[in-house]
């Protein structure tokens, strides 16, 4: 899965710029749920295109041509994967995750993770695309986004409530929903 996202990076950053309503769209539930100030950080930051708009200026991505287009939107990246993140403990305020689980090989150890990572009262958002539904459906058999979907592992909202539960998260809520595309929320105490 690594090489996919190495060798067509930039037809993945595309893709964005060619569906300009889904981007929007998801760009607008996480609006509404990433806290804006503190240290944040996104798991996952692909090309930045989540994170720039949002305000996020730490990144941390497996892929290097990824790594390389979220510095040039001016995110700090790092090149390391989400079940061994080089940071220090308690030390964000928020970690998002878009569109992230589906290409782990077992997302558990990232939510522990990010647990790590947060702050007391810090927040981690999840925007995944469910098992079932409409887009993991409809995109993974199309030309671009399919060579990246057709591999993924899709969960339901009650698997990803699940997961934050068991890495130690509370108030725990599924915040948006659309189209099979859930936004997830929960708090480290």
């Amino acid at each position: 899965m690594r090489q996919a996202f190495e060798e067509h990076a930039a037809a993945y950053d595309r893709w964005f710029d060619d569906h300009p309503h889904i981007y929007s769209a998801q760009l607008s539930m996480l609006r509404d749920v990433v806290p804006a100030g503190g240290l944040m950080l996104e798991i996952g930051v692909g090309s930045g295109r989540f994170a720039a708009p949002l305000g996020i200026h730490l990144g941390l991505d497996p892929s290097s041509a990824l790594i390389a287009m979220a510095r040039r939107r001016g995110i700090e990246a790092v090149i390391g994967e989400g079940e061994h993140l080089p940071f220090r403990d308690n030390s964000c305020d928020t970690i998002l995750m878009m569109t992230v689980i589906c290409f782990l090989d077992d997302p558990f150890p990232v939510f522990q993770e990010a647990c790590r990572l947060l702050k007391s009262g810090g927040v981690l958002v999840i925007g995944f695309i469910e098992s079932g539904g409409a887009i993991a459906t409809k995109y993974r058999d199309e030309e671009v986004k399919g060579r990246f979907l057709r591999h993924a592992t899709y969960y339901s909202t009650e698997d990803v409530t699940r997961f934050f539960s068991q890495a130690g998260f509370a108030e725990i809520a599924i915040v948006h929903k659309a189209r099979g595309f859930p936004v997830i929320i929960g708090k480290k105490l």
